[in-house]
């Protein structure tokens, strides 16, 4: 059992769960630990603390979050767990109760990690400290680099929306934002410790803003000056707040990438109506078809609830078919999942787990299709792409400017070493199905 009062060679585990949001704050977490004399374990070390950063999105992730908890007990059983993030937030008691778990930490706590550890560590009384997510009005400003060579910053957290499916607002309380001053400060650092690209995150970031007088346009007009840094992506974005100003911005702009990610959830217009989602299909339709005309070569990803409450056999067939008929890039499928406390379960209609999965495959093998018909567009063509650091046993790759993975072979292990975030032009080959990805050939 851990006795010290300081943190001074004291290790940690920083485990994450959920979306890019999650990362940027988690990287925040661990350099305030190091800040104390804490650091991140090597390889075949044992940790004094376990920070993880939970996701409560679906039943799923609630599962995953448990089993990895009771998985860390027994492996490091000496270390103290603290846990924070959606789940814990959403679940505190269950949380607690967890084997091994010492601190559960609110959405809004998590810059005094440091705090309760020191508190916890001189008198070895488990914490929960969780107040009301609806409550939260200050902004935790977050930056990470990914595993890879990408930054992940942080612009908006919290949600006002209060969609029928959703916890987020109960998890992550009311939409704030940092200032545009904030935000462009965190860029510039990016510049100064040499990246390249950063992805804009956030709960709902085309919130930004949010009861003042500014926005994200003006926001990413400000970050589009800030020298060093080569590449944006806007990470994902509402439809209804997708402006055409945006998009025409985007188009113009040499730093922000052809690639968007816009939530659709479903291609039916009555589900979207019980999902009490703020547009329609039209709307939806007309944002693509912008963007199209705009940016042809722009990636556009897509969300997609399936199996939700509400929807009807009939139902589903309409938003297949409306998937079908727009010019997107790929869907990200999600099975619809119950979540405690949601609206939802007020809606009567229920679609059994069976016919869950078999609308996920036909909704995936859609998405397939997609995918293959727009990466073949590029076949033959050269695409700059940012080149990331091999992983052990991996070929050298990257993403095109319009999020194309790219796998090059045949590259010396030190010279694709000495490529790590630099970008150069590939000639695109063809699509690896079975990874997602495409081969392609380096110019040099």
């Amino acid at each position: 059992m851990i006795d010290k009062t300081t943190f001074d060679n004291r290790t940690a585990l920083f485990h994450t769960f959920g979306c890019k949001l999650n990362f940027a704050e988690t990287s925040t977490v661990a350099r305030m630990f190091a800040e104390k004399g804490v650091r991140r374990i090597t390889p075949g070390e044992t940790p004094d603390f376990i920070v993880i950063n939970s996701c409560s999105v679906t039943d799923l992730a609630d599962k995953k979050c448990r089993q990895t908890i009771r998985s860390f007990n027994r492996r490091f059983p000496d270390a103290a767990i603290i846990v924070t993030g959606c789940y814990a937030q959403l679940k505190s008691d269950e949380v607690a109760a967890l084997p091994g778990v010492k601190i559960v930490a609110g959405i809004d706590r998590k810059l005094e990690l440091c705090d309760f550890v020191e508190k916890w560590s001189a008198e070895h009384q488990p914490m929960s400290i969780v107040g009301d997510a609806r409550d939260i009005r200050a902004f935790m400003p977050s930056c990470s680099r990914g595993d890879r060579t990408r930054y992940f910053l942080k612009v908006q957290d919290g949600c006002d929306y209060w969609c029928t499916y959703c916890t987020i607002p109960k998890a992550r309380g009311r939409s704030r934002s940092g200032t545009i001053d904030q935000i462009v400060s965190q860029a510039r650092q990016v510049a100064d410790e040499g990246g390249k690209e950063i992805v804009i995150t956030g709960v709902n970031i085309g919130e930004f803003g949010k009861g003042r007088d500014d926005n994200f346009l003006d926001l990413i007009r400000r970050l589009d000056n800030v020298d060093g840094i080569e590449r944006y992506r806007i990470s994902s974005i509402e439809p209804n707040l997708l402006t055409d100003e945006i998009i025409e911005f985007v188009a113009e702009s040499k730093r922000f990438m052809p690639h968007f990610h816009v939530p659709l959830q479903s291609g039916a217009d009555e589900v979207l109506r019980l999902m009490r989602r703020h547009y329609d299909t039209d709307l939806f339709a007309s944002k693509v078809e912008k963007i199209r005309k705009a940016i042809p070569d722009a990636f556009i990803g897509v969300d997609l609830i399936v199996g939700a409450r509400g929807e009807t056999d009939s139902q589903f067939a309409l938003s297949k078919s409306f998937v079908e008929s727009i010019d997107i890039s790929r869907l990200h499928v999600f099975t619809y999942s119950e979540r405690p406390g949601t609206r939802a379960l007020d809606i009567d209609h229920i679609v059994t787990q069976e016919e869950k999965h078999l609308r996920t495959r036909q909704m995936l093998a859609v998405s397939e299709r997609k995918l293959d018909a727009f990466t073949r567009r590029f076949c033959g063509t050269t695409r700059p792409v940012l080149l990331e650091h091999p992983r052990d046993g991996h070929p050298l790759s990257g993403f095109t400017d319009n999020y194309l993975k790219v796998e090059i072979e045949g590259i010396e292990p030190a010279v694709a070493r000495s490529l790590d975030n630099t970008i150069a032009n590939v000639v695109i080959g063809e699509p690896i199905a079975e990874r997602e990805s495409v081969s392609a050939n380096l110019i040099i």
